[in-house]
């Protein structure tokens, strides 16, 4: 391992924005977390999940592989059944050649990928293609669906965006051992660039819940505090490192399995092809405040062109935070469920069942609010 990411490593561990996800005595979130996420652009929460509960999310998470079609496009999976994607309208196995970085310098997400990260030639046993992110995960995977719902989380979620948070979208992102593509650098955030309004939380945050230790090869990369100094432009930035994609002063997000980090989408981050023998599964699921979204100019996923998120949209989609509140409460009846408030009077109309899991859940992702 090479200076760049040892040095990386240690310059993430001395950062001071990790630790247990704690509350004050009134039940806030603490200070210092939210203090050092708003400083740094992202925060370690250590140990949220407990082990029990990363079985389920691996289980699941296998399940679906097991079912996942064998190449892109494809409609069967390894066995010859009906892959499982083929239940829905939108749930999308992304498939990569391994060791290479397929949106760098594409028009993908609008051109947010403006270089292309260094590939590498992969071993001769590599498969063609590999598993690079699953999208709709929630109808996938019963764990996700819990975990969503968990009420420590989404109390930060609320200090955060605000008590009327609304939802973005959720992912598995899967970087096999020795094979894993790459991800370019990017800012996630696309909308509000240019709004004379934009602060460090204008494009919301996600979560993103580890199935696996990660490591400097195989984690995602950050620049800390660049979620607060507007877009990046990410060509020049490579071009003053005299080319090469190892931006300096970026660390790698290093977490145990079942920790979860907080990453503003403003931040600058990227994730090199993963040569360790160490594979990461990364579940991913964010929130914006409702301001950043409604009344904004979006996509409909059904009918591919733009609309404007109305209350309607978000509405439709924010059951879905309902839903996984009571699935969690189904599965961890000794927590305290959080009381979301913008549907805390239609949670009766919202229990997980296999009805909702037809007339709610299923396609929720269509409605997904992309900023």
């Amino acid at each position: 391992m090479g200076d760049y990411f040892s040095n990386g490593e240690a310059h993430a561990y001395a950062l001071p924005n990790r630790g247990p996800l704690e509350f004050t005595e009134g039940g806030d979130v603490h200070p210092d977390i939210l203090d050092a996420y708003w400083r740094y652009g992202f925060y370690v929460l250590e140990g949220v999940v407990d082990t029990r509960e990363v079985e389920r999310l691996l289980a699941d998470f296998e399940s679906a592989m097991a079912r996942a079609p064998t190449h892109e496009g494809a409609e069967l999976d390894a066995q010859g059944r009906p892959a499982i994607d083929q239940e829905f309208e939108r749930a999308t196995f992304q498939f990569a050649r391994p060791l290479s970085d397929p949106m760098g310098a594409t028009d993908t997400a609008g051109g947010r990928y403006p270089v292309k990260m260094t590939e590498f030639e992969a071993p001769p046993n590599a498969p063609e293609q590999v598993v690079l992110q699953i999208s709709g995960s929630l109808q996938m995977m019963d764990a996700n669906l819990t975990l969503y719902g968990h009420p420590g989380l989404l109390r930060v979620a609320e200090a955060i965006n605000g008590p009327d948070f609304v939802p973005f979208t959720d992912a598995v992102w899967v970087k096999p051992a020795r094979y894993g593509a790459a991800v370019s650098w990017h800012q996630d955030g696309m909308t509000h660039w240019d709004n004379p309004g934009l602060d460090a939380g204008t494009h919301g945050f996600n979560f993103m819940a580890q199935l696996y230790p990660t490591n400097p090869m195989n984690a995602l990369w950050i620049v800390p505090e660049s979620h607060d100094v507007g877009k990046a432009d990410i060509k020049r930035l490579i071009a003053e490192n005299g080319g090469s994609d190892l931006l300096p002063g970026a660390v790698p997000l290093l977490c145990a399995a079942g920790d979860v980090a907080v990453c503003s989408r403003q931040m600058l981050h990227c994730s090199f092809p993963n040569r360790s023998a160490h594979p990461r599964v990364t579940y991913v699921f964010g929130f914006h405040r409702r301001a950043s979204v409604e009344g904004v100019r979006g996509l409909d996923f059904r009918a591919k062109e733009p609309i404007v998120y109305d209350h309607e949209r978000i509405h439709g989609r924010s059951r879905i935070i309902q839903l996984a509140i009571d699935a969690r409460q189904q599965s961890y009846p000794d927590e305290t469920p959080y009381v979301y408030q913008p549907l805390a009077e239609e949670a009766d109309s919202l229990r997980w069942s296999l009805r909702t899991r037809e007339t709610v859940l299923k396609d929720y992702n269509q409605l997904d609010l992309i900023i």
